[in-house]
């Protein structure tokens, strides 16, 4: 999972495994984890930080502390669930570590194109994953869902062999759900699995669309120029209020203003009603191969 190996008390299904010879790069341990926090100045019943490590309580689920970009203690609790645990593992506790590590982290989904890395951002609710998923059904791959790091080269890293899929959006693209995993098991959102359709090299990120919904029937596309790059990637960081907590916020500004020079960076206006997908995998292929 994006490029390191772990050694993990708990069970992690959604990983490829590791070959027999490969030292663990991160420890995911089952233990005790400070009930009041790590931060004798901080009063935060969610989430704290002190140089070098962060705190998160996910109330009914877990306690996870991690340390150093190498360690991830848990603590659940009593009532909760393994799959519960494993969606916050697997991103929130998981991002921390990330940003410890020196990673960008956008949040949206990471496509091949050509050789190169395009990533989909935008709010809750506008379809990047069921975009994504859309571009594999026309023989693209996926190398990361909903947490895209990128290195100081400007390289994407793979993450995890699978795409979440609401349950409507399954149906829209024709994925029968009966048989996967749901992510929470009261949630109708399902673990999808990729095969080969998952690409697990690094790939240099080349272009960002930010999808929005607008009120008209067509597609329509703006381009972002020079700086204007910027704070729409800053934006669409994950989890950006944990760079604040963690000291990080300026190291986490030059990455973003370094990366937005590399760039093509537009805004996809797509119907609001009436998810055209392959109209619109087409329409952002067209602007690829003849940016406008």
């Amino acid at each position: 999972m994006y490029g390191l190996t772990a050694e993990s008390d708990w069970p992690l299904p959604e990983c490829l495994p590791a070959t027999a010879d490969a030292l663990p790069d991160i420890r995911i341990i089952n233990g005790q984890v400070p009930e009041q926090g790590i931060d004798a100045h901080s009063d935060d019943p969610y989430e704290q930080s002190v140089p070098g490590e962060f705190w998160l309580n996910v109330e009914q689920v877990a306690r996870y502390w991690i340390k150093n970009g190498n360690e991830i203690i848990i603590e659940p609790y009593p009532e909760a669930d393994e799959e519960s645990i494993r969606v916050y593992l697997l991103g929130s506790a998981l991002g921390a570590l990330l940003f410890q590590r020196g990673l960008l982290l956008i949040h949206g989904n990471a496509i091949e194109v050509d050789g190169g890395c395009l990533v989909c951002v935008g709010d809750s609710g506008a379809g990047k994953s069921t975009l994504a998923a859309a571009f594999l059904q026309q023989g693209h791959r996926l190398l990361a869902d909903d947490v895209v790091p990128v290195d100081v080269n400007g390289l994407a890293t793979p993450g995890f062999p699978r795409i979440k899929l609401w349950g409507d959006a399954a149906r829209q693209l024709g994925i029968e759900t009966t048989g996967l995993r749901r992510i929470m098991p009261d949630m109708d959102k399902y673990n999808v699995p990729l095969g080969a359709r998952f690409c697990d090299s690094p790939l240099p990120v080349r272009w960002v669309y930010v999808l929005q919904a607008w009120d008209q029937d067509g597609f329509s596309l703006e381009p972002f120029e020079g700086m204007a790059r910027f704070e729409p990637l800053h934006e669409n960081t994950y989890r950006v209020h944990f760079l604040e907590a963690m000291a990080l916020k300026p190291k986490h500004l030059l990455q973003v203003a370094a990366l937005a020079g590399q760039i093509r960076m537009a805004r996809i206006l797509r119907p609001a009603q009436g998810f055209r997908l392959s109209e619109l995998v087409r329409f952002i292929l067209d602007d690829i191969e003849n940016p406008r």
